[in-house]
């Protein structure tokens, strides 16, 4: 049994104080659209070297301006100080401290140039203002500190057939013209990026500010994920080098010499797994490099990620996780390598867990009805975590010396306003007896002798999961009068290899099944109106709406966003056609197998009013496959509605497209669903 005793009295301790102070502020009010617009997010925790400071960025929606950026802030380790390091008038990323601690670097697209380009940026901590360490002309996407903090890594795209051809022009003082796409790769799609060339990322080093930088790596391959070995010799890198790249998911872990010229710095390949090997992390001593593994790649998506270790020489690759069927991530070797940190994704939790290397065995360091979301730890064992928990967006937290603090407080006071809806987790039976986890969230003030109308909210992936982090559109429905039910339904990520693969050329079997359990879960035990019911999601949520709404017609409105329905029609036109043809085979030759799961073979079946939305630019889950749907209701006479959010790809960043998708999702369940 998990030790979830502490943690959940820590999450216990946060929701009272939340309510108390509410409370004494006041009488609470309910979220609103433009409150989850007002919650600032968190990311990327990186302590210092000496723990003193924790760095992070907040983005921040600026609702009048339609936008939003992100500045980087550092938090004392007791979090009683909280400042601000980068402008307002720019945004900046990627926070990372320099060896002895002297400088922050980040990376940001800054200057007069409204074209200028991403460069690593850096800040010295005893004042003033921000200097450029890169001047590349097509900017950086990436960076690490050297070891000796004597130079950079930097990941460095190439520069593409319209990059050449702009600067053709500009030294030939023209003005530059567009060029066609010219595309001779099988992958050629990939969301909000245009149609992919062969220009490539690669590995490059420079060794002072504005200095030329000195390529290592080579090839029409992209390398990714590149981590610096202890002593700055040498460079680990996931690449996937076979002769198809984008007809496998074989990426592995390779070192290039960070010396010498180019004749020394060939890769060598160190693990050699059929599946997928990345975010290699190395041992403090050199001699080893932990690293996540798919051992099963015919399972492409469903298949459990593992944690892994091997010789920087290469050699024995070892699988450390094979018996816990759990996925892991973001391995790091503890200071005394004598274990390996990372996050475990475990039953609608993500714990921070610890493998032993000497014993084999596995501890949870922090467990329980949380979300861990990343962490970070210095070389004197201190690690600063993300997290969070039903009723606190992700905020920093600090454990040393095996004691939990919380760091920042980033959006108490709005919280303090707030009535939040009460989650409960709860199990229920699917029809052939599954077990299935979900959460239900009732409205504030709830009444446990009134039945309510119920949205059933679907997550998207399909391999992925409702946790037990902050969830901004249960609360937002909830706060308007509805119990919201989620649920993590077969396909879902966190209760193993079987129960995600349960899904393969099976959609809309077992998923709809355990969703549908969930709806009769609530309603069995009170919380709803069987007589007011509404589905939704986006993504693989949307997609499963399909399913629901071509199977039954239990439910009075239906909002289907960033879905498709006719899989034939988008192979070729959306970017997995990787994983399509893994999981039903060529279109032209197992035609039946698409046709089979596909929703559009029954859209004469759905009776359901639906909204359906997406992005203009999606090319995830393309557009087109939610005008068709759209097309078939208003031909058959279904209420329905098609909402199209320009220049958005697969999610939705434009705050004002946002506050605008809440809104809808409202009056649409309002109208249908409520009666209104």
């Amino acid at each position: 049994m998990r030790n979830i005793r502490n943690l959940a009295l820590v999450a216990s301790w946060f929701l009272f104080s939340i309510v108390a102070t509410a409370q004494d502020s006041g009488e609470p009010r309910l979220i609103t659209s433009d409150d989850l617009l007002a919650l600032k997010s968190v990311y990327e925790p990186v302590i210092s070297p000496e723990g003193a400071w924790i760095a992070y960025t907040v983005e921040t929606v600026d609702a009048e301006a339609d936008e939003s950026s992100t500045q980087i802030y550092m938090v004392s380790r007791d979090g009683s100080e909280v400042v601000q390091l980068t402008s307002d008038e720019y945004s900046a990323s990627t926070p990372r401290w320099s060896p002895d601690g002297r400088y922050l670097g980040f990376l940001a697209a800054k200057g007069d140039d409204e074209d200028a380009r991403t460069q690593v940026w850096t800040l010295d901590r005893r004042g003033g203002e921000s200097k450029p360490y890169t001047a590349v002309d097509q900017g950086v996407r990436d960076y690490l500190w050297a070891p000796d903090g004597s130079g950079m890594l930097l990941m460095i795209r190439d520069k593409s057939a319209s990059d050449l051809a702009a600067d053709a022009a500009e030294e030939a003082g023209e003005e530059a013209k567009p060029l066609p796409y010219v595309i001779d790769r099988l992958q050629f799609k990939q969301d909000g990026v245009p149609y992919l060339d062969r220009s490539r990322t690669h590995i490059y080093v420079v060794s002072e500010r504005e200095g030329e930088p000195l390529q290592l790596t080579f090839g029409d391959f992209d390398d990714s994920q590149a981590a610096w070995n202890p002593d700055g010799t040498a460079v680990a890198f996931v690449s996937n080098r076979t002769s198809e790249p984008d007809g496998n998911d074989n990426s592995d872990i390779w070192v290039v010499s960070a010396e010498g010229d180019e004749t020394t710095r060939e890769p060598r390949r160190i693990t050699s797994n059929p599946g997928s090997d990345g975010s290699p992390s190395w041992s403090n001593d050199g001699e080893s490099i932990a690293y996540v593994t798919v051992t099963q790649p015919e399972l492409i998506w469903y298949a459990t990620n593992h944690l892994a270790i091997a010789s920087a020489d290469g050699g024995e690759e070892r699988v450390l996780t094979a018996d816990l069927d759990r996925n892991v991530g973001s391995p790091a070797f503890s200071p005394d390598d004598r274990s390996i940190l990372f996050v475990l994704e475990d039953s609608a939790e993500q714990h921070l867990a610890r493998f032993n290397l000497a014993r084999g065995g596995l501890d949870r360091v922090i467990d329980g009805g949380i979300s861990v979301r990343g962490f970070d730890q210095n070389k004197e064992g201190d690690i600063a975590v993300r997290m969070t928990m039903p009723h606190l967006p992700a905020e920093l937290f600090l454990f040393s010396s095996d004691e939990l603090t919380r760091l920042t407080r980033t959006n108490e006071d709005l919280l303090n306003e707030l009535s939040l809806a009460e989650v409960r987790n709860v199990t229920f039976p699917s029809a052939d007896g599954t077990e299935v986890e979900g959460f239900i969230f009732t409205p504030p003030n709830y009444d446990s002798g009134e039945k309510y109308p119920t949205i059933l909210r679907i997550h998207g992936g399909p391999v992925s999961q409702y946790d037990f982090g902050f969830n901004s559109d249960a609360q937002l429905l909830a706060a308007n009068g509805y119990v919201v039910v989620i649920s993590n339904p077969r396909g879902s990520s966190g209760y193993g290899q079987d129960f995600s693969a349960a899904l393969f050329a099976n959609w809309g079997v077992p998923d709809f099944e355990d969703v549908m359990a969930a709806v009769d879960y609530a309603i069995a035990e009170g919380y709803s109106d069987p007589e007011r019911l509404g589905v939704g999601g986006w993504s693989y949520g949307g997609i499963l709406t399909n399913y629901v709404i071509t199977k039954t017609d239990r439910f009075e409105g239906a909002i289907t966003g960033a879905s498709e329905v006719n899989y034939i029609a988008n192979y070729g036109h959306d970017h997995y056609q990787f994983w399509w043809e893994n999981e039903l085979g060529l279109p032209w030759e197992n035609k039946e197998a698409w046709e089979k799961i596909s929703p559009w073979e029954n859209v004469d079946k759905i009776v359901t009013p639906t909204l359906v939305m997406g992005g203009k630019e999606d090319w995830n889950v393309p557009i087109q496959n939610s005008e068709q749907l759209y097309q078939a209701l208003k031909r058959r006479g279904i209420d329905t509605q098609l909402v199209v959010y320009p220049d958005e790809s697969h999610g939705i960043s434009r705050p004002s497209f946002r506050k605008d998708r809440w809104e809808r999702y409202l009056d649409w369940y309002d109208d249908y669903v409520r009666g209104r």
